[in-house]
């Protein structure tokens, strides 16, 4: 299977992972503290590439000039946009997603409630950041309301950047255009503890798995 190449976009760093027999197009953003090639972006990538999903990742400019405070929000906005742009070009007809890691999915969102991406199916959060932690608060969902795509929310049960108390009410008041999948003792990263019987490894896989099945249905 071929791997992941370097693509670049509209003055920005890619990488595009475009498995023989492509089925669907996920573009995939980092989060706030760590860039495209990040090992667990590595693994979403390579776990849907084995499940014929092709993707592109791709870095915000402060993590492409090494800078550790992100952008503003309207150039992390551009950046996802100019993605998902490229995304459509290069999947030749393939259905086309978009989606990130904490930061990289919420500005997708973002993006998606300013109609910034046409063409895309639908909206993928690995971690959607709900609020700082510590600070129980929902008002970075409050844009959600102006997504017109399906969303896949995929959360883990000891994720301190979302009580899931507050979240289960957002989503199913965004029902039947959002989905949650709670990924059972994973925090914000996707570890999970030794004491619960799997590995990251495994979890990588259920992402994986989840985010195809999304693929293949949501329109």
């Amino acid at each position: 299977m071929p791997g992941p190449r370097e693509h670049r976009f509209a003055g920005h760093a890619g990488l595009l992972w475009l498995p023989d027999a492509a089925a669907s197009f996920l573009t995939l953003a980092h989060g706030a503290g760590a860039g495209m090639r990040h090992p667990f972006l590595e693994a979403v990538a390579a776990a849907l590439a084995r499940r014929r999903v092709a993707t592109l990742r791709f870095e915000f400019p402060y993590a492409a000039a090494g800078a550790r405070r992100p952008d503003p929000r309207p150039v992390l906005i551009e950046t996802v946009a100019a993605a998902a742009a490229e995304a459509q070009r290069l999947a030749g007809g393939l259905p086309l997603y978009a989606g990130g890691k904490s930061l990289g999915g919420r500005m997708t969102s973002h993006a998606a409630a300013e109609g910034r991406l046409a063409g895309v199916r639908g909206i993928v959060f690995l971690g959607f950041p709900l609020h700082a932690a510590g600070k129980p608060g929902s008002t970075r969902a409050d844009h959600l309301a102006l997504v017109a795509q399906p969303m896949l929310f995929l959360q883990g049960t000891r994720d301190a950047l979302a009580d899931l108390t507050l979240l289960r009410p957002i989503c199913e008041k965004l029902a039947p255009r959002a989905e949650l999948r709670v990924i059972e003792g994973a925090d914000h990263g996707f570890h999970v503890p030794k004491r619960s019987g799997r590995s990251d490894a495994e979890v990588i896989e259920e992402l994986a798995d989840e985010v195809a099945r999304f693929a293949s249905t949501a329109a």
